[in-house]
């Protein structure tokens, strides 16, 4: 693809379970994209727009007794936060997802005006919806309504991942959470229409990756298919 100003900003995000390649993706992907000359601004749900940061870390810590950092294969970790199910901390859920949602409204709205083609998020309001239980009508109304605060990602991936493989790579959270988790995220790109990236090869995964971005980029700037060739690579279209 030839250096282009898209006539307005294409935004992406990235969502999907604990150890199912978001960082590997989003690296891909903005390398291909400053490649091709578009300009990336990306941007993390978790440092950049969730609310009372300080307070919600120290306070799960604390309260939970969960490990603090991140697991690796070689040092894992025992989590306590979203994996703790009760109808107080659904409440305290409910809360505080409102008060992201804001603050994602401002935050997204400040980058679509940056100058920026693509505006890419590393996870997204997805991934607390996902938290909730989906099963209940009352979580799917609360869902819808903050949807609608925030603007919809043009291309919102959940990239899906095998729960045993994911909790290799990443050991956090209890299998049994990975696996009701995956559901949940599943259903919610049902519910919100977002784009599921099947659980591939590396190689195929980031090509599906970027097939989904340059049709989103085609249809965003009105150029060809042909034109939105992002290094060479092409990828088989995934089911949304």
């Amino acid at each position: 693809m030839s250096s282009v100003s898209l006539p307005r900003p294409l935004l992406v995000s990235f969502s999907g379970i604990d150890g199912a390649g978001k960082s590997t993706q989003i690296e891909n992907l903005c390398a291909n994209l400053r490649g091709a000359g578009l300009r990336v601004h990306l941007l993390t749900f978790w440092d950049d727009a969730a609310s009372l940061k300080p307070i919600r870390e120290g306070a799960g810590h604390k309260i939970f007794g969960g490990d603090k950092g991140v697991g690796s294969p070689d040092k894992p970790i025992e989590r306590r936060d979203k994996n703790v199910r009760s109808p107080l901390m659904t409440l305290v859920r409910l809360g505080l997802y409102a008060l992201d949602a804001l603050s994602l409204r401002r935050v997204a709205g400040r980058a679509l005006r940056s100058g920026a083609d693509v505006i890419i998020f590393d996870r997204y309001l997805f991934d607390e919806l996902a938290n909730l239980n989906l099963g209940n009508a009352a979580a799917r109304g609360y869902l819808r309504v903050l949807l609608a605060l925030v603007p919809h990602p043009q291309a919102g991936l959940i990239l899906d991942a095998d729960p045993v493989q994911a909790h290799t790579r990443k050991p956090e959270y209890p299998l049994d959470f990975l696996h009701e988790n995956r559901r949940a995220y599943l259903r919610l790109a049902q519910i919100a229409g977002l784009t599921v990236i099947p659980p591939l090869p590396l190689p195929r995964a980031k090509a599906a990756v970027v097939q989904c971005v340059l049709e989103r980029l085609a249809g965003s700037s009105g150029i060809s298919a042909s034109e939105a060739q992002l290094d060479g690579q092409s990828a088989r279209p995934v089911a949304s």
